[in-house]
């Protein structure tokens, strides 16, 4: 019996953080569309870009700040695979240790 509640009480931490990383996951998804969004209107605006910094709206090259957004674009990318990739590991620790509980269950 202690045994499982030791399971239980794995398997609710595991979705907490599970519900926590899909939140940052979220938040990274928003990021990379408003990147992919700014990348898009500096390749149809003319050649004058500004950018926001702090308070201020302060005039940029198109060049460099298209490439800015491109990096910004690659790392909010990595974050995101690498998300995924605990999504991943968290998901099948859950699915274990369900069908551990449903062993011990039906032993009982």
């Amino acid at each position: 019996m202690k045994n499982s509640e030791n399971k239980i009480q794995e398997m609710q931490l595991i979705e907490h953080n599970l519900h926590n990383l899909l939140l940052q996951k979220q938040a990274f998804q928003m990021e990379f569309s408003e990147t992919e969004s700014a990348l898009e209107e500096i390749k149809n605006s003319s050649d004058e870009v500004y950018k926001i910094i702090g308070q201020l709206m302060i005039k940029s090259e198109k060049s460099k700040l298209n490439d800015e957004l491109e990096n910004k674009k690659k790392i909010i990318d990595l974050r995101l695979k690498s998300l995924e990739k605990q999504e991943k590991i968290f998901a099948e620790k859950l699915e274990k240790l369900r069908r551990e509980l449903i062993k011990e269950k039906d032993k009982s």
